[in-house]
């Protein structure tokens, strides 16, 4: 008599998450989550908030969202980078609220067997996520002037985080 083999294991879910946060973004924390035993690539991406864009000063930056919307199509991009590049982990965090100078704006942390697919990952949310994600930007400068920016709309901008 044989002892029949265990049938194969799903494999664990993909780590990481997806949130929106009103205070700081705690980068270690997100490449924390997407730990893996599997993983020999992880990347962290920080876009930060800088004091000259495209030779303008910015004291600080405000974002804003349709939250709802948002999280859902960070949690929609988020599933397609794990498919897309074969991922063993992927955590995004986007700040709202008030973002001074130096503070971090977005992170997206991504595992992956190999280096070159969490690179990419990193890389290719971030471009998804300012091209369709409904969080927008405001820009402060000297003397109170305050604007909401789009990057689409800024020729030579990127909207604000590296």
């Amino acid at each position: 008599m044989t002892v029949a083999d265990p049938p194969p294991r799903d494999p664990a879910p993909p780590r990481g998450a997806c949130r929106l946060v009103r205070g700081p973004i705690d980068g270690a924390a997100s490449l924390a989550a997407v730990a893996d035993p599997a993983a020999g690539g992880n990347v962290l991406f920080v876009g930060t908030t800088r004091s000259i864009t495209a030779g303008t000063v910015t004291l600080g930056l405000e974002y804003e969202a349709h939250e709802p919307m948002a999280l859902a199509l960070l949690e929609a991009l988020r599933a397609e980078a794990i498919e897309r590049f074969a991922l063993c982990g992927c955590d995004v965090v986007h700040r709202l609220g008030a973002v001074a100078v130096g503070e971090a704006s977005i992170a997206i942390a991504a595992s992956a067997p190999h280096r070159g697919a969490a690179f990419a990952a990193a890389e290719w949310l971030l471009a998804r996520v300012k091209e369709a994600v409904p969080v927008w930007k405001c820009e402060e400068g000297p003397g109170g002037a305050r604007a909401w920016v789009h990057p689409h709309a800024m020729p030579g901008r990127d909207g604000g985080a590296a």
